[in-house]
């Protein structure tokens, strides 16, 4: 029997460990290109009185969380304007 693939698939749990507000409502992983993240849901409602889940990504494997380069960078060369 052939291994599951789970590339750019993910699912999310609702968090029975919940202590605060703050924390997730929902937890889970997601792959993306074979790269693995941690995905958190809020149960959140508009100013329309729409419900919605707000999501965050953080990767899982500290190497791939490099740090986003300044853009600031690209001004800094010899020419005077």
């Amino acid at each position: 029997m052939t291994e599951f693939d789970n590339t750019d698939r993910g699912a999310l749990f609702k968090n029975t460990d919940k202590t605060s507000d703050k924390q997730p409502d929902y937890r889970g992983n997601l792959n993306v290109g074979g790269i693995e993240f941690r995905l958190s849901g809020w149960r959140k409602v508009s100013k329309n009185g729409l419900h919605y889940l707000s999501l965050s990504i953080q990767p899982k494997n500290s190497d791939a969380a490099q740090p986003k380069q300044s853009r600031i960078d690209d001004f800094n060369d010899a020419l005077p304007f």
